[in-house]
Formats: structure tokens, sequence, C-alpha cells
């Protein structure tokens, strides 16, 4: 190309909004193309383009590849009402492919500030969408739809939606706002034209069950106005029914707080929960297959999840192994220890003299828990707070196995059997779980995923310690069986 040609001024116009896929689809074309900023004029309406009297770029499939920062940036920015923001990410892709890969790692970068900037101004109003849009019950032919009203400062319709679908997905809704709506059936998430704050109704019946909640859950002695307006501005009050109750309990913050303080204090009513207990008891499994039955009806801690992966093996099992969490395999297939680190244990297993067949695996964590990129699921390690969900099933679970020796491979199941972070190299080989009352003999080991991360050059030697590792358990279930 010509440099007059890469003079030649570019005008993209883009529709009105957030035009996230015309912005990739123009940053494909414009890159291709070798065209820099300074001659590129973003225009964000449908007839705008002849205004420059300039060429438009031609369209072009090639990707562009984009650190995963950037390319998380670009939707967040997007829906920013600033006129200028498609420029100014465009600048930002030109810099980072032309060798600046780690320019938003620069924040007094001015470029990157004001992108940053933008970015949290739209997690802010996706926040206050979230929080504070209410819905309103409207018949409609015999059935029932509940309809909202919302006013954003920016266009983020389209990235708020999402959020409702998943919150109420058996509901059929519509978000009217100035700019667009959003409506959905039950199966579909569809867009459409603005709305009208006439078209929602002034209210319904449970709003006032909602404001006699909010009422009764108000605490006078902790009236702040200053952090109630910073929280929930003033502007959105008017499509919330609990804030009309606000004026009239702030009044009465200071009669309401006296007379707390007058009140004599009381202790509690004592309760004896003997019908609680008695359901609790009744809903504890009484076999093993009655404890996978209630797993396999639980919804995954962290959804995403394609099933719960059972434990598998025999019960009374001299042997039972646990790890970390189902992997992308494991999740597929049902089963446990069947990706690649599931085949080399199964390895290293039949090196060491053990029959897999003979012996219980099972998990910490019940549910596979992943990060999307691309085509690909990552596996994700799950927080403390996930093991401790799962901790239950896995109590009874070795319960109703009754194994004579428990290997933990890894450090998440070191924390689940023993309710601490215990380092693995300080405690790897026998291990008393003195949370599990000390009823089974306990093995510390490394996980086998751990090995397959490993450089080629230490992975033979990490490998053959593991098999050591195994030997032993191996020597100590039998001991312990005999």
């Amino acid at each position: 190309m010509s440099l007059s040609e890469r003079e030649v001024t570019r005008a993209v116009s883009l529709r009105p909004g957030a035009d996230l896929e015309g912005f990739r689809a123009a940053v494909r074309a414009l890159v291709a193309e070798g065209v820099p900023p300074e001659r590129v004029v973003w225009s964000a309406a449908a007839d705008s383009a002849c205004l420059f009297g300039a060429e438009a770029p031609a369209a072009s499939d090639a990707p562009v590849a984009l650190p995963r920062a950037a390319a998380a940036l670009v939707p967040m920015v997007v829906p920013h009402r600033d006129p200028e923001r498609y420029a100014l990410l465009y600048a930002l892709i030109w810099r980072i492919r032309a060798g600046e890969r780690d320019l938003l790692e620069i924040a007094s970068d001015p470029l990157v500030h004001r992108l940053n900037g933008m970015r949290k101004a739209i997690q802010r109003d996706l926040h206050k969408m979230h929080a504070f849009l209410r819905f309103r019950r409207v018949p409609e032919a015999g059935t029932e739809r509940f309809v909202a009203w919302f006013e954003p400062e920016h266009h983020i319709l389209e990235a708020a939606a999402p959020f409702f679908v998943d919150r109420f997905r058996s509901l059929a809704w519509t978000i009217l706002t100035p700019e667009g709506s959003a409506r959905w059936d039950g199966e579909a998430l569809r867009f459409g034209p603005p709305g009208r704050r006439e078209d929602v109704p002034p209210g319904d019946g449970f709003e006032a069950g909602w404001r006699d909640y909010y009422e009764s859950t108000f605490n006078p002695a902790r009236t702040n106005l200053r952090a109630m307006r910073a929280e929930m501005p003033k502007k959105y009050w008017h499509n919330m029914p609990e804030t009309a109750a606000i004026p009239a309990l702030i009044r009465q913050a200071s009669s309401r707080t006296a007379a707390m303080i007058e009140r004599e204090p009381q202790m509690p009513t004592k309760r004896q929960p003997a019908r609680a207990l008695a359901a609790m008891a009744d809903q504890d499994p009484a076999s093993l297959d009655a404890l996978n039955g209630i797993i396999r009806r639980s919804e995954p801690l962290v959804p995403g999840a394609t099933q719960a992966v059972l434990g598998e093996g025999p019960v009374g099992a001299a042997i039972a192994f646990v790890g970390e969490q189902p992997g992308d395999q494991e999740d597929r297939q049902g089963r446990p220890f069947v990706g690649p680190a599931g085949q080399l244990l199964s390895r290293a297993m039949a090196e060491a003299g053990i029959d897999r067949s003979a012996c219980y695996l099972t998990n910490a964590v019940k549910h596979f828990k992943f990060e999307e990129r691309g085509k690909r699921r990552i596996h994700q390690k799950p927080t403390a707070g996930e093991v401790s969900h799962y901790r239950w099933w896995l109590d009874r679970e070795l319960d109703f196995v009754a194994p004579k020796l428990v290997v933990a491979l890894g450090a998440t199941a070191v924390l689940a059997l023993t309710g601490k972070a215990i380092p693995i190299t300080r405690a790897r080989g026998p291990f008393r779980f003195e949370r599990l009352d000390n009823r089974f003999q306990g093995f510390i080991t490394v996980h086998p995923s751990y090995l397959l991360r490993l450089p080629d050059e230490a992975k033979q030697e990490a490998y053959e310690t593991f098999v050591g590792d195994l030997r032993r358990v191996e020597a100590l279930g039998r001991e312990l069986a005999g």
C-alpha cells in the first residue's frame, strides 16, 4: 500500500449505543489495512458515513490478537457514553500491536488512565442497574409478565440483561429504558425499541409486602443519610417501592432509637428445635447410594459444571484416594480421574503395585470449576469456602466407604481432610487426620496434575518420587488391611 493510500481518512459508522460487534469488525479491517488511529473518523449514527466523503475500510476476517487484559477491557468501555470511546480503544489497540504489550500495566499513561476511568464508570452503572431495578407484575392474556423501567447513565442494557436472565429465568419479563428494551420469554432474550415510563404500572400487590419487609429491617440507630445517598442515589428512588417509606423512617429514627435505648434488655427465649432436628435426621442418608443421590440432585456451588462427579470404587476398599475436584474430562464423563492427571495416576498406581479397581477414588469438591477461554475450559482452583461447602459430603462418603487408609492428593484434599492449609512438602508421607477423629490412617502426597505442570527436565524425577510414595501407600494399606 502506498503512502497516499494509507493517508486516506477511513470513516467508520457504527450503530448507536454499544456496537461491540461492529467495533470488532472495524478493528479487524483497519488493522488488516494498517490504518493508524489518526486516519480514522468514528461515528455512532447509522447515516453519518456520508458526512466525511472518505473511504470505509474493507471487511476482514483476520483475527486481531491482544493480551487478555486488553481483550477484556474492550467490552467494558464500548458501552460508555463518551463519543470518543471507539477512537480511544483503537488507539490503545494500535499501540499494543506496535510493541507496547504491557501498556495496560502503566496506570499513569493518559490513555490507560482515561480508559480505566470509563471501565469503572460502566462497572458502577451495571451495579446500580442490578441493584436498583424493580419489576412490577402485569397481567397478559391469562398469564403474567413483569415489567421494569430503568434509566442507565451509559449504553449498558445489552451487557446487563444476561444478569436478569440468570436471576429470573423462570419468569417472563421486559426491561424498558429510554434507549431500548430487553424482553425474556423464558427461552430467548430479545432486544427492541425504547420504552416509556408510562408503560410500567405504578405498583402491584407485591410491593406492599416488600415495603413492610424493608420497614421491619430498617435500623434507626444506623441511619446515615450521606452513606445512603452515595450507595442509592435519589434519581433511582422513583423506581424502587421501598424508598416510599424512607422519609417517614428517617423522621422517626431518633425517637425509635431513644425507645430502643430505654427498653429493658431481655434474654432471648430458648427454644428446643425438635422438629428441625427430626427433619435433619430424616434427610441424613442411610447409605452411600442415598448420599450420591443427594449430591447428584444438588446444584453446583459455582455455576457451569455439567454434572456432579461422584466417587468410584467398592465400599470397604482398603485405600481411598481423595483429589481436589473434577477436571474437564471428568465433568464430561461423570467419572473421577479419567483425564490426563487421572491417566498418570493410574500408570503410577500400576507401577507401585496398587490395583485401581480395588481402591475408592473421589474428590474433595464434586463439581468442575473453570474459566472459559475460547473453546477451552480451564480449571480454576476451588476456594477455602468452596472446599468447606462440600466437606460434609466427603466426611459422610468416607464414613460409608470405611477405608483403612485415606490418601490426600494435593493441598486442596489436605485442606478438606484436616481443615487446615498444610504445605505438602512439610507433611508429605504418613499423616493423622485429627479432624476426622483419627478414624482413618492418612497419607499425604502431591496431586498428579502437579507433575503435568512441571518442566520436562524435572518431570521424570518427580514422577519417580510420586511412584515411591504410592509404593509406601501400598505397603501401609496392605499392613492395615491385614
